[in-house]
């Protein structure tokens, strides 16, 4: 399984509206005059001012929101730290864990003798997932009903036909204790929203060539969707190495003449 990201939503005319911050920042307009006047070449004006300036409070005016999946729980704990975005994801609470997919790393993938141990592993996980989900509902239900017998499945049908709320209530119990057992490869969705600034930032760190390669490829992914909606907000944006010297110091990865050819720099 790969990353897929798909933008959901941004503000209305995006390159726009930071255009209006910035003129009412340089200029005497007033409110009500302030979109007067900015046509296409005005706008890109401004935004190449506030670039070259390096302001960047008129650029957090504009919000972009992502939808993001196939990626692993490992992927998902990195974007979380982008602190100033907002984020809902898919809990392990309420989803079955028994029908969570897996990312299987590239290099693992090509390697048979380490993807037969890898895939051992996430077979041991899951199926442990659904013995202590199953274990644990029925110690709830005999709790409540010790007279009911038979296999935990048989259980389960028996309690279920009578107090399905209960049920329920009981399974998502038990998925908050047996999801301990499941691996960072565990795949999530996640819905994020970034204004410009914090995604100027997260690009530069996450298009990175020393980024991990899964949320290389989503903050990729992202860059060129924010590029089809505003292309001249988005024009600097990518790895730190595109504009300056690496910022990674003596852990650079010593490859900046072939990021800008990948992004035509």
């Amino acid at each position: 399984m790969k990353p897929k990201v798909t933008l959901l939503a941004h503000t209305p005319n995006p390159e726009q509206v930071v255009a209006m911050a910035a003129k009412l920042c340089y200029s005497a307009s007033d409110i009500e005059g302030i979109r007067e006047g900015l046509d296409e070449k005005k706008t890109t004006s401004f935004i190449k001012m506030l670039s070259d300036l390096g302001h960047g409070s008129p650029v957090e005016h504009a919000s972009f929101t992502f939808g993001i999946e196939g990626i692993s729980r490992a992927c998902s704990h990195q974007l979380v730290r982008h602190r100033i975005a907002s984020y809902s994801q898919q809990s392990q609470r309420y989803v079955d864990g028994t029908k969570f997919d897996f990312v299987t790393p590239p290099e693992i993938e090509n390697n048979e003798r380490a993807y037969n141990a890898y895939k051992k592993v996430i077979d041991l996980q899951s199926d442990a997932y659904r013995e202590i989900r199953d274990a644990l509902v029925t110690g709830y239900i005999l709790g409540e009903c010790p007279e009911l017998e038979g296999s935990d499945e048989e259980i389960a049908e028996q309690y279920k036909a009578e107090h399905k709320a209960q049920y329920n209530a009981y399974v998502k119990k038990a998925n908050e204790d047996a999801r301990f057992v499941l691996p960072n490869a565990c795949t999530t969705k996640i819905v994020c929203t970034f204004n410009t600034r914090s995604l100027e930032n997260f690009f530069a760190h996450r298009c990175c060539n020393r980024a991990q390669w899964e949320i290389r490829e989503v903050a990729e992914q992202m860059l060129l969707e924010c590029l089809k909606v505003a292309p001249h907000l988005f024009s600097k944006c990518g790895p730190a190495c595109l504009f300056g010297p690496c910022p990674e110091g003596r852990m650079s990865c010593g490859k900046a003449k072939e990021m800008r050819e990948k992004y035509g720099r």
